[in-house]
């Protein structure tokens, strides 16, 4: 993966891959760093969720759409957002989409740790990303999201803009029954090691397309940090990498490289004659 010129910041250690951090925004003056982490919620897998705040304001909702809108005009109008449909269509990545889909005409999209969209810009982005995705292209069919941090203003303008948010918190572990495309921008390992995990056959493996942190960024980081607790809790991330066609993403854009640094759609092509149980 070519190096930016930019310098990468490295992922801070991971909490255990079984609870998501929810990160409430501090009150006052002073922003906080955006950063999507995933700390003690206590909840478990399939455990029923609903936003922690039960009202919302429609004037609030209303802004939020159009601020949402917004950033979607100006997202489809650069560059970034030209070269990433480029990279997609073409003919390398496309054959890699045509095998995952195979006979079915749409990939299902599951978009996990969004963040706060009326918080945050880089949430705001890579929503609009996807958005984006399921307007250009007539293979993506249902769009679901979840995140433990979205409010119910927020929820309400996910789903007018088509999105359906998730009522219980999967902890990452959807399993890949049919096609699917994971969209995960800058989410925690312990995340992107919980789907593996709950995928861990070919059949399902095979037949998952994830976009999100650079998956030879964390093995490059583990080869010169030794950490054998985060090795551990990212141990299917490692063990994934020789059966993983990656391909990063062009994030160099001064308006877009916080958002979406060291990311790469990333394919598993795993034959069946493998043996993953000692993985």
């Amino acid at each position: 993966m070519a190096a930016s010129a930019k310098t990468l910041s490295l992922e801070k250690p991971n909490p255990p891959a079984e609870d998501w951090k929810i990160v409430l925004p501090r009150r006052g003056k002073q922003k906080r760093q955006f950063r999507k982490t995933i700390e003690s919620e206590l909840q478990k897998p399939g455990q029923s969720w609903s936003p922690i705040d039960d009202q919302s304001d429609p004037e609030n909702e209303s802004k939020l759409m159009q601020k949402m809108l917004s950033y979607v005009q100006k997202l489809e109008s650069s560059q970034f957002y030209q070269a990433f449909i480029d990279q997609i269509q073409s003919h390398e990545m496309s054959d890699h989409l045509h095998r995952v889909s195979g006979s079915e005409e749409k990939l299902q999209m599951v978009i996990y740790g969004i963040g706060s969209i009326e918080s945050y810009e880089p949430p705001r982005l890579q929503l609009s990303l996807a958005i984006l995705m399921k307007r250009k292209f007539t293979w993506i069919g249902d769009v679901e999201v979840f995140d433990p941090v979205l409010s119910l203003t927020e929820s309400k303008v996910l789903s007018a803009l088509g999105c359906s948010v998730l009522s219980f918190n999967e902890q990452g572990r959807r399993q890949a029954l049919k096609p699917t495309l994971f969209f995960m921008p800058h989410c925690e390992a312990g995340l992107y090691d919980n789907l593996l995990q709950a995928n861990w056959e070919v059949n399902m493996l095979n037949q998952i397309v994830l976009f999100g942190n650079s998956f030879e960024a964390y093995e490059q980081f583990l080869s010169v940090c030794k950490d054998p607790i985060r090795e551990e809790r990212q141990r299917h991330i490692m063990a994934i990498r020789r059966f993983t066609k990656e391909f990063a993403i062009n994030a160099t854009s001064d308006d877009y490289f916080q958002t979406f640094h060291s990311s790469s759609w990333h394919f598993f092509r795993i034959s069946h004659d493998e043996d993953l149980q000692n993985c």
